[in-house]
Order: structure tokens, then sequence, then C-alpha cells
């Protein structure tokens, strides 16, 4: 006779790695759909990272397009347009009992390492002029 499975008393491990898969497994369809939608405006849009809640109600999609912060209203707002339609692929791919409502941000961490790129570039140019000046 087998015996019963032990419940672990660490929530914490086993919910990381399942949310994780899920952002995962998320990030992936809605990537997928966004390519699937015949809108030129989501041409160049990225989908960088999604984080959902564990109950699933919510999930955050962070996005980066070429367009830059620029193009973050206009991008913001195609997005919602078709979020209905990317919601229904969700439910339909995962066959999840709830599909997370999404919101739309632009994904900020991106940025900021695009500008401490362009700094340390700049600065690397500085130095390079430098020392072509002093020779």
């Amino acid at each position: 006779m087998s015996r019963p499975r032990k419940r672990s008393t660490n929530s914490a491990a086993h919910r990381y790695p399942r949310e994780a898969r899920l952002n995962e497994i998320l990030r992936e369809v809605i990537a997928d759909e966004l390519t699937r939608i015949d809108d030129e405006r989501l041409e160049f849009v990225t989908v960088t990272s999604v984080d959902v809640d564990a109950e699933l109600n919510r999930g955050i999609v962070f996005f980066d397009s070429l367009a830059g912060e620029a193009g973050d209203k206009t991008i913001l707002g195609v997005l919602e347009e078709h979020r209905r339609r990317i919601q229904s692929s969700i439910g339909r791919q995962l066959r999840a009992k709830k599909t997370p409502v999404l919101e739309f941000r632009p994904d900020e961490v991106i940025r900021a390492a695009e500008r401490i790129d362009e700094v340390l570039r700049a600065d690397r140019e500085r130095r390079d002029r430098m020392a072509r000046d002093d020779d």
C-alpha cells in the first residue's frame, strides 16, 4: 500500500516556481498573440515580462518598443484595444479556470538600462577624445 504524500510546510518554495513558470508561459502566449494581431502599430513591440498574482486575478504585462518613451501612449492605447482578444487567447491556450485581467506598462527596467548605457557610452567617448587630444 502506498503512503500518502506529505505536504510541504514551505508553501513559498512551491508557489514561486509555479508563478515563475506561469509568468513565462503568459509572456509567450501574449507575445505570440501580438504577432497574430494585424496592427502595424504593434510591429516593433516586445513583451519583456509578465507578473501575475497568485490567484490569477490580475496580470501586469511589461513591454518595450523601438518607439521608446515617445510611443508609449499610442502603444498603450493599441494594447488596450486588443486586451480582450489577448485575454481570450490566454484562456483558450491555458485552459485555466480563470484568465487574469491584463494591464500593460512600459518596462522601466529596460529604459533605465538604456539610459545607463548612454551615459557610459558618452563617458567612454569623452575619455577617448581626451586621450587623442593628449597624443
